[in-house]
C-alpha cells in the first residue's frame, strides 16, 4: 500500500534552509517570500520522483539569475562562466539532496530517482496534485519547492 501523506510546510522549509546553507553558506539566508510569486517562475526546474511506501515528485524552480549564481557558488566559478552542463549538474545535486531529505521524513522504504533538470517548466503527471509549496527568496530572487503526491482514490480534478 502506498502512503498518501504530505510533508508539512515547516518541514519542507527546514529541509530547504538546511540544504541551502550547507551548499551556499549562511551569509545570505534563504527567506520565506513575503508574497508568493504568482504563476510560474521563469528559469530552470529540477525534479526527482520518490517511489515505494511513499510516492511523490519534488520540484525545485529557480529563475535564471539565481540558477547561475547558485551554480557559480557551488562550483567555485564566476556566475557568467557556468555552462548548461554546470547548471544541470548543480541543480540536479540540489534537488537530489532536497528530495532525499524530504523522502527521509516520510514513511519508507522508498527510493529516489535520478534528477531531471530542464530550462523551463517540468510538468507533473495527471495523477499527481500539489501537496505542499514553499515560496522563498534568496538575495532578492525567487525560489520555489513543490511536493506533489498522488491524488487520493476516487478524487478527480
Amino acid at each position: 500500500m502506498i502512503a498518501v501523506e504530505e510533508p508539512s510546510l515547516d518541514d519542507v522549509y527546514a529541509v530547504v534552509e538546511e540544504v541551502w546553507t550547507t551548499f551556499l553558506g549562511s551569509d545570505e539566508p534563504i527567506l520565506p517570500a513575503f508574497e508568493p510569486q504568482p504563476g510560474p517562475i521563469e528559469g530552470w526546474t529540477a525534479a526527482v520522483t520518490v517511489t515505494g511506501a511513499w510516492e511523490a515528485m519534488v520540484l525545485v524552480t529557480l529563475g535564471d539569475r539565481l540558477s547561475r549564481t547558485m551554480t557559480g557558488r557551488m562550483l567555485g566559478i564566476a556566475d557568467d562562466e557556468s555552462s548548461s552542463e554546470d547548471l544541470t549538474d548543480a541543480l540536479g545535486e540540489l534537488v537530489n539532496v532536497i528530495g532525499g531529505n524530504v523522502k527521509s521524513l516520510m514513511a519508507g522504504p522508498s527510493t529516489l530517482s535520478l534528477p531531471l533538470v530542464a530550462q523551463g517548466a517540468i510538468s507533473t503527471t495527471s495523477h499527481l496534485e500539489e501537496a505542499c509549496r514553499v515560496d522563498l527568496t534568496w538575495s532578492g530572487d525567487p525560489l520555489r519547492v513543490t511536493v506533489c503526491v498522488p491524488r487520493a482514490e476516487g478524487e478527480h480534478r
